[in-house]
């Protein structure tokens, strides 16, 4: 008969279970993803370089299993019981059959600052749109965001200090927004006038019936100057990213403040519009999913930054919002809405500059909250965005497809999982912005797939 052991041992071997346990420790068998072969043929090296031995070839549709990751290359096991490492483009992530798995997704992909949740779950109920519509605004919250905000200098000094080298890259698709200049709704207004009014000089007099109508829309459709967009954006971002963080407050990690803020704001700095206030926070909420303000204001979730692994995948992340604010996506979103249901008139005929401006953002977030941060924009600019990202991470000195290792990784959680369940609503599926990624766009992105590095 063996001896009872001590209390004292027990409570030993029960508090070194539990320190496990608080470190995210995770069987090895339970911390294993499937996969299949997506390329027709595929090579599986010893090590994470192309230049080490090839361990086995594959062909589409072989099963895999997925291990852990390493930079762009995933650690694999094949059926035979050999190991070694695919490229992250060589193979899709198998969706999840059931949300139980999303611990094994988290204990498998955890970034540097996900250690001690990865047993964590989305269950309860996320960012939704009638939440962030209802949200009080934070003023605390927000000025604590804004302090957190880093100099074009200081990320640059950063990334110097990183060994990120920007990079020159051509980019057809870039919007030309925020030029400054141009006429003002009412200096166009006024020329307007007079065109009407020589208009009915020549046909002696009024114009009348439709034609007047027509000409009611003309003038009630006149689109506001540069500068009057560029004062609304600037106004209606803190009101819109105040109302989140009154629904998710700030992280309290302020390393991982510091590190959104340096990588984005040097991610900013190679866009068309580096001279926007950017600012960039980490919200404290479990599910996986990030905020876009007009004006420059870019909000992560707890769940997609603990899910990173790297600063490439951080910074193909915020890639991916930041082309949002450069592109306008909410913002005529907002607009349109105001359309809607204010009349054409209305919405265009508000001159917004300086205080005028801040008043119809503080009206605007009143009415309709941040909703609008989660209304689903359409397809296109969603894989416009993915595109923008790829581009901002070559010109930043990272490789594009840091962008596709994150969406791989969103892709395990499967469609049910609630971390994922308003991005799966506002978004394409994550396996078409994948097959779009396969299938290129850019010119001479392609050539990084075959790159350890980004230059």
């Amino acid at each position: 008969m063996k001896p009872v052991r001590s209390s004292r041992h027990g409570l030993s071997i029960l508090l070194a279970c539990l320190a496990l346990l608080c470190a995210g420790a995770l069987p090895a068998s339970a911390a294993e993803m499937d996969a299949t072969v997506h390329k027709s043929k595929a090579e599986v090296h010893q090590a994470p370089d192309f230049g080490s031995p090839e361990v086995a070839k594959l062909r589409r549709g072989d099963s895999v299993t997925v291990a852990g990751q390493q930079g762009l290359w995933f650690q694999v096991k094949l059926a035979d019981g050999a190991s070694g490492y695919l490229r992250v483009t060589d193979v899709r992530m198998d969706y999840a059959a059931q949300e139980g798995g999303d611990a094994n997704v988290r204990a498998l992909f955890t970034g540097q600052a996900g250690k001690g949740r990865v047993t964590e779950t989305a269950g309860v109920r996320g960012l939704d749109e009638s939440t962030l519509k209802s949200a009080s605004f934070d003023a605390g919250e927000l000025r604590a965001m804004e302090g957190n905000r880093v100099s074009p200098e200081s990320a640059a000094s950063h990334a110097r200090a990183q060994g990120w080298d920007a990079t020159r890259f051509a980019y057809a698709a870039e919007a030309e927004t925020g030029k400054r200049g141009g006429a003002k709704q009412s200096e166009k207004r006024r020329g307007f006038g007079l065109a009407r009014s020589l208009l009915g000089n020549l046909t002696g007099g009024a114009v009348g019936g439709s034609g007047d109508a027509v000409l009611d829309v003309a003038d009630s459709a006149i689109g506001k100057s540069e500068d009057e967009i560029l004062a609304e954006e600037l106004a209606l971002g803190p009101e819109l990213a105040g109302r989140v963080l009154g629904a998710a407050p700030l992280w309290p990690d302020a390393q991982a403040q510091r590190r959104v803020n340096l990588i984005g704001r040097w991610m900013a700095s190679q866009t068309t519009r580096p001279d926007l206030p950017w600012t960039f926070g980490v919200i404290d909420s479990p599910e996986i999913n990030a905020f876009a303000a007009p004006g420059g204001y870019v909000l992560v979730t707890r769940g997609m930054y603990e899910l990173l692994a790297n600063d490439a995948e951080v910074a193909a992340v915020l890639g991916h919002e930041i082309s949002h604010v450069v592109q306008r996506d909410h913002y005529n979103v907002i607009h349109k809405q105001q359309v809607t249901r204010s009349g054409i008139r209305a919405a265009a005929g508000q001159v917004s500059t300086g205080n005028i401006a801040e008043s119809y953002a503080k009206d605007y977030a009143e009415k309709f909250g941040a909703g609008a941060l989660l209304s689903g924009l359409d397809r296109d600019a969603e894989y416009r965005s993915d595109q923008a990202a790829e581009v901002y991470l070559v010109r930043s000195g990272f490789n594009p497809l840091a962008l596709y290792a994150v969406l791989q990784k969103m892709t395990a959680f499967g469609t049910q999982s609630a971390s994922l369940t308003q991005l799966h609503r506002t978004h394409p599926p994550l396996d078409d912005r994948l097959d779009r990624m396969d299938r290129g766009g850019v010119p001479g992105l392609e050539r990084y797939s075959t790159r350890e590095a980004g230059i």
